[in-house]
């Protein structure tokens, strides 16, 4: 996750992860809430649906996506494939 970033986006891949990009500062706990945000919106589920797991003070982070696990596959490489 990069936060600050001039423009938000969700897409490509960084290693194996999906790279997110957010404008809010990491400061508060605002970037990972807009980091989630914008996971919601990417994969089409509720924000409660996306929960972050791990690496809440840094920019790795593991989140878990609530759904159909085909649907989200699909949905995760058709992103992976953004640049």
């Amino acid at each position: 996750m990069t936060p600050r970033a001039r423009r938000a986006a969700v897409g490509g891949l960084h290693g194996e992860a999906l790279r997110v990009a957010v404008r809010a500062p990491a400061d508060a706990g605002r970037a990972n809430e807009a980091c989630l945000a914008a996971l919601a919106e990417a994969f089409d589920v509720r924000r409660a649906g996306v929960a972050l797991e791990a690496g809440a003070r840094g920019r790795r982070k593991r989140v878990r996506v609530a759904g159909e696990p085909a649907a989200l596959e699909r949905r995760f490489a058709e992103l992976a494939k953004r640049a």
